[in-house]
């Protein structure tokens, strides 16, 4: 079995915990699995942002524009473009290497700006390359609008035109639809995390790891700005990306707060919450489309502490009968299941029965109520995550 993870995260780019740990969860499956996870999904999702305007209205201005954007029949916020490829194209000779994020963004059709650069040695502005990530795989082709050393010198601003990309999707952040705040590209799983959590106009509702806003502004929306929604990171500068969004999106009702998660309950101990969202910094195994990782065993188990920390603080201050939402965008026993059962054996929460189910239940063979869990698998679902809702004994 060793030679066959060996064998897998040298063809993948994946590190051998990293096979290892997706082999844990789906066996015989895994090589489709790592096929899966490294494109991307047939379809991009974007959340309407209803405190502005309704989904048709959104839909009907991108097809005047010629946009080809659908609604989700199952969340009535959700839209969605197709994603088109695999493309052939020629390579060219000269290359230029970009950064892990900026690939898999160019994936999909994205340009690269200069920070995604890694090597553009004697590139000059009007050059055709080929781009690769830093292990050689080739994403696309593009025409080069800066030199190497404005690159170098500048470092914003666009690099690559790309020309070529293996796969193309329309870029809504790049509308100025995006930019009035009326839409939000977001995945679909990340979207029915909210409605799981289910918060209610007059509800006080925190979000303890709110950087960048996504979910935290789908909590003021479907609270339709009434009530109290608080977000809590761990640095003014995460916060600073979470307001940037909360404003442009026009949510009212939500107070932000630059403060470390894990002590908020020891110093805000009169606060009390009807919901808590956990949504913590995980390994991101099921993030698509994904050209690598590194990620060791070792930091997937101090992850999956680390997260545990996070629902121990949301256990201390849901109130009775409130509810608490825990998501990440992985797919390891130990950050899904074995967190979960941390939260039933130490915390003393008990796993509910989530209200909207587009995924399938946990590995049942770890904890007890699997059934009320809701998995994403990437060579089902398009993308991977994992999604729990509890309450308290």
């Amino acid at each position: 079995m060793n030679e066959l993870f060996t064998k897998l995260a040298e063809e993948y780019h994946f590190s051998v915990d990293a096979v290892e740990a997706l082999h844990e969860v789906y066996g015989k499956d895994l090589e489709r699995v790592l096929q899966s996870i490294k494109k991307p999904s047939d379809r991009f999702f974007s959340r309407v942002n209803t405190l502005k305007l309704s989904t048709q209205e959104l839909i009907d201005s991108f097809v005047s524009k010629g946009v080809d954007v659908s609604s989700f029949d199952l969340i009535d916020e959700a839209v969605f473009t197709p994603i088109k490829g695999p493309f052939e194209f020629s390579e060219v000779e000269k290359k230029i290497v970009i950064d892990k994020y900026a690939a898999e963004s160019v994936l999909q059709g994205s340009h690269i700006y200069a920070p995604g650069t890694v090597n553009c040695s004697k590139l000059r502005k009007g050059d055709m390359v080929t781009i690769v990530d830093r292990h050689g795989q080739v994403v696309g082709v593009g025409r080069m609008r800066m030199s190497e050393t404005e690159i170098l010198n500048v470092r914003r601003g666009l690099a690559v035109e790309v020309t070529s990309p293996l796969y193309s999707a329309v870029s809504l952040r790049e509308s100025e639809e995006y930019e009035f705040g009326y839409v939000y590209p977001q995945s679909l799983p990340a979207m029915v995390t909210s409605r799981v959590l289910d918060p209610l106009v007059g509800e006080t509702v925190v979000d303890l790891n709110c950087s960048p806003g996504g979910k935290l502004s789908h909590i003021s929306q479907l609270m339709q700005n009434q009530g109290r929604v608080i977000g809590v990171d761990r640095n003014v500068k995460k916060v600073d990306v979470a307001k940037r969004t909360v404003e442009r999106l026009g949510c009212k009702n939500v107070s932000l707060f630059p403060h470390d998660s894990r002590y908020f309950d020891v110093d805000y101990p009169d606060l009390k919450a009807d919901k808590v969202l956990v949504d913590p910094p995980c390994s991101a195994l099921g993030h698509v489309p994904q050209l690598y990782s590194e990620i060791s065993k070792k930091n997937i188990l101090d992850l999956a502490a680390y997260q545990k920390q996070f629902l121990k603080v949301a256990s201390r201050i849901i109130k009775d009968n409130g509810a608490i939402v825990y998501s990440v965008c992985t797919i390891t026993k130990q950050e899904c299941e074995d967190v979960c059962k941390y939260a039933t054996d130490e915390l003393g929460l008990e796993i509910e029965e989530q209200g909207l189910r587009l995924g399938r239940g946990g590995m049942k063979d770890f904890i007890g109520n699997a059934s009320f869990l809701q998995r994403f698998d990437p060579h089902k679902h398009g993308i991977g995550y994992f999604i729990a809702r509890f309450k308290r004994r």
